[in-house]
């Protein structure tokens, strides 16, 4: 195992800021490995795209690949029993009577972050990276900084750790996200991140557009399609990584 201070645990989904998030930690920690969460998600797709996205980073980047270990998948499909949303069942993705969309999943970073912790202590790995994001707000409180700001401090808390949990994206909008990829991975990252992650609430694979594959209705497709071409609009510039 690789020191605490120079290693990471990538909540990675298989979509595009997990993606962007996992370039990330690559390209700052010696030793990055991933946890991927089965939560009973319609857009089960998801897990699918995780390896060939590890895969296809490998293969462009030689010096990440010497840096990526291994990928762990956590069985929460109870979990998503109980938090019942538009992602875990047949529901339409509409704003609900408590003003939050309707693919909000009560708990999820929150119950991630504890899993993660425990994968984390076990395998000595100190810093766990979330796609997190204010900026391009999507309706959830367990994005927000200050609720991982708490979960940081429960975490060291109760499991006598000293656990960073890093949010990358926190501050960004999509569009520098996407400037946020070139800049790290160049444009192999970035078609990568087109071609095979997964972000579409629906799980849609078929058509294939400009910023990636997804039904390009749902509220994940607009926002990566809405970041896409503002970036594009803005001569794609490049942000620091």
């Amino acid at each position: 195992m690789a020191p605490m201070g120079t290693s990471a645990l990538v909540l990675f989904s298989g979509g595009q800021d997990s993606t962007v998030c996992l370039a990330w930690a690559l390209d700052r920690y010696d030793r990055v490995e991933t946890v991927g969460f089965d939560y009973g998600q319609r857009h089960a797709v998801e897990l699918t795209a995780r390896q060939v996205v590890r895969g296809r980073i490998a293969e462009a980047s030689p010096a990440w690949a010497a840096r990526l270990g291994e990928d762990h998948m956590l069985d929460l499909r109870g979990f998503g029993q109980v938090a019942d949303s538009a992602l875990t069942a047949e529901r339409a993705i509409e704003m609900t009577d408590k003003g939050l969309p309707s693919t909000f999943v009560p708990g999820r970073n929150l119950a991630f972050f504890v899993h993660a912790a425990a994968l984390a202590d076990r395998r000595g790995l100190r810093r766990l990276v979330g796609g997190m994001c204010e900026t391009d707000f999507s309706g959830y409180p367990d994005c927000r900084r200050d609720t991982l700001d708490a979960m940081q401090q429960a975490l060291n808390l109760g499991m006598a750790q000293d656990f960073v949990i890093d949010t990358p994206l926190m501050r960004l909008t999509k569009a520098e996200t996407w400037a946020l990829a070139k800049g790290l991975g160049g444009a192999a990252l970035v078609e990568i991140i087109r071609a095979d992650s997964h972000t579409c609430y629906l799980g849609e694979r078929g058509e294939m557009h400009a910023w990636g594959h997804g039904c390009g209705t749902c509220p994940a497709c607009e926002l990566r399609a809405k970041g896409w071409d503002e970036w594009v609009a803005g001569g794609r510039p490049q942000i620091a990584a």
